[in-house]
């Protein structure tokens, strides 16, 4: 007796009175060429020349683009530009979030664009901003401005247009209450603030071009201050261009008499701007400051 639950394939042959067809045998059991199996199994390659090829897929396409367009991208400074900002963004946000990375390019955008505004306006051929991570922006001059007096109105205009876009920053996290446009109003006074340091690269380093050289001493000894007390990178770097660039200055101070020599008016009304300036930034900051919560 079968058991139950299995098929007697002899009754069913007798069962439909025809015999069933063997099944076709797949593969060939001969032997071959390519072994028992009578082909050749298919299998994942690995070559070198692939793999480069599909590594370098992207760079070649990308690099075909640039040949094609290049051309017209370069003639598009604001590429440039927005292409180092998003890059600033992105680094900024890494530590403080993109909201605040946001505000605070931005606002350097602003002040970097009052220098370009004063340099196009005295008809000074000047680059579109260019953002560096953790060091701001940089406009780059073609040629310097005639005299003292109009390099010093060039780097106040900076900290002028970029103190007005945080107030107006302020007035806007006063009227929401919001705490991130307060840090960031903040933030962007201290940013102008601290550019006024009469030290180059620094704002205050050119603006002091037009008062006396011995200002430029009187930075670079803040500064070093600064350094000693919260030891940074980026301190370190402003203090050994700054030096270089006050004993370049001093040296050829004599040659370009010239250029330093101003009238006394004009003298006065940087001191009177660049001291106004230092006094309501601080001020700013003082209104725009807020307690940390621990």
């Amino acid at each position: 007796m079968d058991r139950p639950g299995v098929v007697n394939r002899e009754d069913d042959r007798e069962l439909y009175g025809r015999t069933a067809p063997e099944p076709d045998t797949l593969p060939d059991p001969l032997h071959s060429a390519d072994g028992e199996r009578g082909y050749e199994p298919v299998q994942p390659r690995f070559g070198l020349g692939g793999l480069l090829r599909k590594l370098f897929a992207p760079f070649v396409a990308l690099g075909l683009l640039v040949v094609k367009f290049g051309g017209l991208l370069l003639k598009l400074k604001v590429v440039t530009t927005a292409g180092s900002m998003l890059v600033s963004i992105a680094a900024y946000a890494w530590i403080w979030g993109w909201p605040f990375a946001v505000g605070f390019v931005l606002l350097i955008f602003v002040h970097e664009l009052g220098h370009v505004l004063e340099l196009r306006r005295q008809g000074v051929p000047a680059t579109a901003p260019l953002f560096i991570p953790f060091l701001g922006a940089v406009v780059g001059m073609k040629q310097l401005p005639d005299d003292a007096w109009k390099e010093a109105r060039v780097a106040l205009a900076g900290p002028i247009l970029g103190s007005i876009g945080a107030a107006v920053v302020w007035v806007a996290g006063e009227a929401t209450g919001s705490g991130l446009l307060l840090a960031l109003a903040f933030v962007g006074f201290f940013l102008n603030l601290f550019n006024l340091i009469p030290i180059t690269p620094l704002d205050g380093g050119r603006a002091a071009a037009a008062l006396h050289p011995a200002f430029w001493f009187v930075g670079l000894l803040m500064m070093l201050g600064i350094v000693i007390v919260h030891p940074n990178p980026i301190l370190v770097l402003i203090v050994v261009v700054g030096t270089l660039d006050l004993w370049r200055r001093w040296r050829e101070r004599g040659e370009a008499g010239d250029y330093y020599r101003l009238p006394a008016w004009q003298r006065v009304t940087v001191g009177v701007v660049y001291l106004g300036l230092v006094a309501v930034l601080a001020l700013a900051m003082s209104g725009t400051y807020v307690e940390r919560e621990l």
